[in-house]
Order: structure tokens, then C-alpha cells, then sequence
């Protein structure tokens, strides 16, 4: 049984994580540019980890998977080449990027139980709006069944609410998860997200507000905190940024 990160956290003298809330339409470069800066302190023990929330303006960022020809409209949004795991993904207004900044050398070395953290984060996170989010083992993240959708091949339609891409410099965390609350997701259209082939494979994409939930970010912000805690067994340190830049 892979261990949770909550075990190996029970196994270290952990500092609480800075948890840092910023306001919309953050820079993208400006953003990671930061963000390598706080795993380079944290693996100095100069920095206690992090975990940003955080909006971005519409972008396409393309993981260490990712595959030209899934860029189906190349001047649609700014794209951005990026080392994480993963393919094509969207960011943009109304999805709650959760940037995750994790010292694995205190928490156990090991990235299947990371993603598997990440991956009940959000479900537990989902849980709090009544919403069953699954995962499955040939593709990475978060899926929600659409069986108000007419089937596929007999198969009931699953349609994707959360995407995982990490990347690790030495052994410290970075990129994270995007969690779909109430984003346009035509804008989706404009690549082959994370390698999902459309309606005729019977996987899509979906977010909290097309499955008829009205929540605010807020309201998903406070219920990813208490599933944090849950799921991670680390007290965070709740700082307040209400600002678009780091």
C-alpha cells in the first residue's frame, strides 16, 4: 500500500505550510519565476514550503509529454513551454491553480504517493459540494461520470475536473493542480487537453459550475484548506494576499 503523505509527515518535525491566497490574473512567468525561487529556499530550509492559490489570465502551458500537434489553435493564447510531468493543459479565470511547494527529503521521497496526495486533495476537496471525483489508472487527475450524457461505446461518459502536473528540483515540489470551479471551457478547445480526444472517446471536461454547482472561489478555497489538513497532516499558515503579482 503506497503511503500517504500524511504518514511520512507523521515521521518529521514539520513547519507549518505557508498558505497564500492571491488575487486574479497573475502573471504566468512572473509566477514560476517566484516559484523556483521559493524551492530553491525551501530546499535551503531558509523557507517553510507553500502552497499558492491563485488565477491566471487565459493561457496554454505544454508539459514534458505534451505533443505539437495537440496545439490546435497556436495563436489563440499565449503558450508557454514548462518542465512539468503532464501534456497540454488551460489556465485562465475561474480555475483554482494550486501551486504546491513540498519538501519531499522531510516527507519521504517518493512521487506516486505525491500524486496520489494531490489526487485525494481535490476529492476530498470535491466532497465538500456533494461531487464524487474518481480517479483512473491510465489517466492522470481528477475525473467526474456524466451519466446525463448520452453514453459512448456503451461506456458512461467521464469528464475531467482537476489536472496534476509536477515537476521536483531536488526533491522540493512545484506546479501543482488546476481545479475547474467556473471557467470558460470553450477555451479548452483550442488544444487536445492533457490528451483527452473529445466527445468520441467519451472524456471531456467539465468544472463545478457545468455540473449546476454555483460556489464561489472562496467557498472552494476554504474547503481545499480543511482538505489539506486532511489529507497532508501539516497546519498551515494562513497568509492573506490580495495583490496580482508576487
Amino acid at each position: 500500500m503506497v503511503k500517504s503523505l500524511q504518514q511520512f509527515a507523521k515521521q518529521s518535525s514539520l513547519r507549518a505550510v505557508d498558505w497564500r491566497q492571491f488575487g486574479a490574473d497573475m502573471n504566468y512567468l512572473h509566477t514560476l519565476k517566484n516559484m523556483e525561487r521559493y524551492v530553491a529556499a525551501i530546499h535551503r530550509q531558509e523557507e517553510a514550503e507553500q502552497i499558492w492559490l491563485l488565477e491566471h489570465p487565459p493561457l496554454y502551458t505544454a508539459g514534458t509529454s505534451a505533443r505539437w500537434t495537440d496545439l490546435l489553435s497556436h495563436q489563440r493564447f499565449p503558450v508557454f513551454d514548462v518542465g512539468r510531468g503532464g501534456q497540454y493543459t488551460y489556465h485562465g479565470p475561474g480555475q483554482r491553480i494550486c501551486y504546491v511547494m513540498l519538501d519531499l527529503n522531510q516527507r519521504g521521497k517518493d512521487v506516486r504517493t505525491l500524486i496520489t496526495s494531490l489526487e485525494a486533495w481535490v476529492i476530498k476537496t470535491l466532497e465538500h459540494f456533494d461531487v464524487v471525483g474518481e480517479i483512473r489508472d491510465e489517466r492522470v487527475g481528477v475525473w467526474v461520470a456524466r451519466p446525463d450524457k448520452p453514453p459512448v461505446n456503451s461506456r458512461i461518459c467521464e469528464d475531467k475536473i482537476a489536472a496534476i502536473g509536477i515537476r521536483l528540483r531536488r526533491w522540493v515540489s512545484f506546479h501543482g493542480l488546476s481545479l475547474n470551479v467556473c471557467p470558460d471551457l470553450e477555451h479548452y478547445s483550442g488544444i487536445v487537453p492533457c490528451g483527452i480526444t473529445g466527445e468520441a472517446s467519451g472524456h471531456g471536461v467539465t468544472s463545478l459550475h457545468d455540473l449546476g454547482i454555483d460556489v464561489s472561489i472562496q467557498e472552494v478555497d476554504s474547503a481545499l484548506k480543511d482538505a489539506f489538513t486532511e489529507v497532508f497532516g501539516s497546519p498551515v499558515n494562513e497568509i492573506m494576499e490580495d495583490r496580482t503579482s508576487l
